[in-house]
């Protein structure tokens, strides 16, 4: 029945669900994430907290995008376990505070009951960040149905305990040099019509549409399926961002790390001109070696930036193919772009950009 079913309905549902959320629209982006920002402000508190930050002191780690499922081929996050499992302990034991900044579970391959049956050392080492009030999770529109008190209630709540919270974002408030900034935090799906759209449209996805396509087995591309297309969203994530006073924002979602506004061949392609402008021929020859080998990850890039407002930055993924996983911290006055990977056996931390908060603060003027 179901390959029947999916043979019958399978164009159709696909061809229906491309034509209301295939491609970031730059209108419904800047409005949806416009109307979040000004929703938290307002102190809409089942929208997201507002959370004063020192930027001294407090130390946060964000990873997003893990997208846990049921342990079997399809499981995208299975590869990267260890490593995060591995980069919680180290987290935890520095008393980090933890966001998990949407699609945490991949619901709509799996059903919640199998998710949370087959993560629990993975939730075991969340809870822990919980247990000490660090702890905060924002849903994605892989992990939609964590907005509904249902399912909170039903799922979140056994293995979390009753004080756990889902938000749409997350605001932190800072001072530097006699004014304020803030660091806003969404998933980064904000626009997408499918799962942002009226509060009824994204009921019928969470509790309709993504069991159908569950059952179904329906795959619909998602912004992570094609580097143009997170190219392209990425850019209108930080053209929105570039548009608001003293404020960072980062996201998640597309699975390509960004750092203060720059990819990896942004970066890369700004260290070749100052190469070539200092006329450093193994820079050149090293850094054209590294463009060359990262040309097919990005490729259908359309645009390369070397100069941008450092104000939009992106976690990446836990879901990486080679079991590799990004995120950002904020600790020690710094912004840093981070990898934990396996050498050896062993996994390590890697920090692949850093930044003083406070240069990245002057810079957004």
């Amino acid at each position: 029945m179901r390959k029947f079913l999916k043979w019958l309905l399978g164009k159709p549902i696909s061809w229906l669900a491309e034509k209301v959320s295939s491609s970031p629209n730059e209108k419904d982006v800047f409005h949806s994430l416009g109307r979040l920002l000004r929703r938290i402000h307002s102190g809409k508190k089942n929208k997201g907290l507002i959370k004063l930050l020192d930027i001294n002191h407090d130390q946060i780690i964000i990873f997003s995008d893990q997208h846990k499922g049921a342990r079997d081929n399809a499981d995208d996050f299975k590869s990267a376990e260890q490593n995060y499992l591995t980069a919680l302990q180290y987290y935890h034991d520095k008393k980090f505070q933890f966001i998990s900044l949407g699609d945490c579970e991949e619901l709509w391959k799996n059903t919640p009951q199998k998710v949370m049956a087959n993560n629990s050392k993975c939730f075991a080492a969340e809870k822990k960040f919980e247990e000490d009030n660090h702890y905060y999770r924002i849903f994605g529109n892989h992990d939609l149905e964590w907005k509904y008190k249902l399912q909170q209630n039903i799922f979140l709540k056994p293995v979390f305990g009753n004080d756990v919270k889902v938000h749409e974002g997350l605001l932190f408030k800072t001072g530097y040099n006699n004014e304020t900034y803030f660091i806003f935090l969404a998933h980064g799906h904000q626009g997408d019509l499918r799962s942002d759209g009226n509060p009824f449209s994204a009921w019928v996805v969470a509790n309709i549409w993504t069991p159908i396509q569950r059952y179904l087995q329906i795959k619909i591309n998602t912004p992570a399926t094609s580097f143009a297309l997170t190219d392209k969203h990425n850019i209108m994530m930080h053209d929105w961002s570039s548009t608001q006073k003293n404020l960072i924002f980062i996201s998640g979602h597309t699975h390509k790390p960004v750092f203060a506004s720059l990819d990896h061949i942004d970066r890369l392609t700004k260290e070749l001109q100052q190469a070539q402008k200092s006329k450093d021929e193994k820079a050149i020859t090293s850094i054209n070696a590294e463009l060359e080998k990262r040309k097919a990850e990005y490729a259908g890039k359309e645009q390369v930036k070397t100069k941008a407002k450092p104000c939009y930055f992106n976690s990446g993924c836990c879901c990486f193919d080679d079991g590799d996983i990004t995120g950002i911290e904020i600790a020690d006055g710094f912004i840093r772009l981070i990898k934990w990977n396996e050498e050896h056996g062993e996994s390590k931390r890697v920090v692949l950009e850093e930044s003083e908060l406070s240069y990245v603060f002057e810079r957004l003027k």
